[in-house]
């Protein structure tokens, strides 16, 4: 996932996102320490997709309080 993707997202479509990603991530873990993950960069690509997601909600808050303040 591209941040241009996750820029055109909504902040509801962001945060389920998120959620996903999150959930998403617990299940590879478990499959790993299970041993049934066949391909361990996945965990990788999903911890960079989360942190991707969470930089542009902060973003964006960050934009909302400055306007707010003005």
């Amino acid at each position: 996932m591209t941040i241009q993707d996750i820029r055109k997202l909504s902040d509801a479509e962001l945060a389920e996102k998120v959620f996903e990603l999150k959930s998403e991530l617990l299940s590879l873990r478990f499959q790993a320490k299970a041993g049934q993950l066949d391909n361990g960069s996945k965990i990788t690509i999903c911890r960079k997709d989360i942190a991707k997601c969470l930089t542009v909600e902060n973003e964006r808050k960050k934009a909302a309080a400055v306007a707010a303040a003005k």
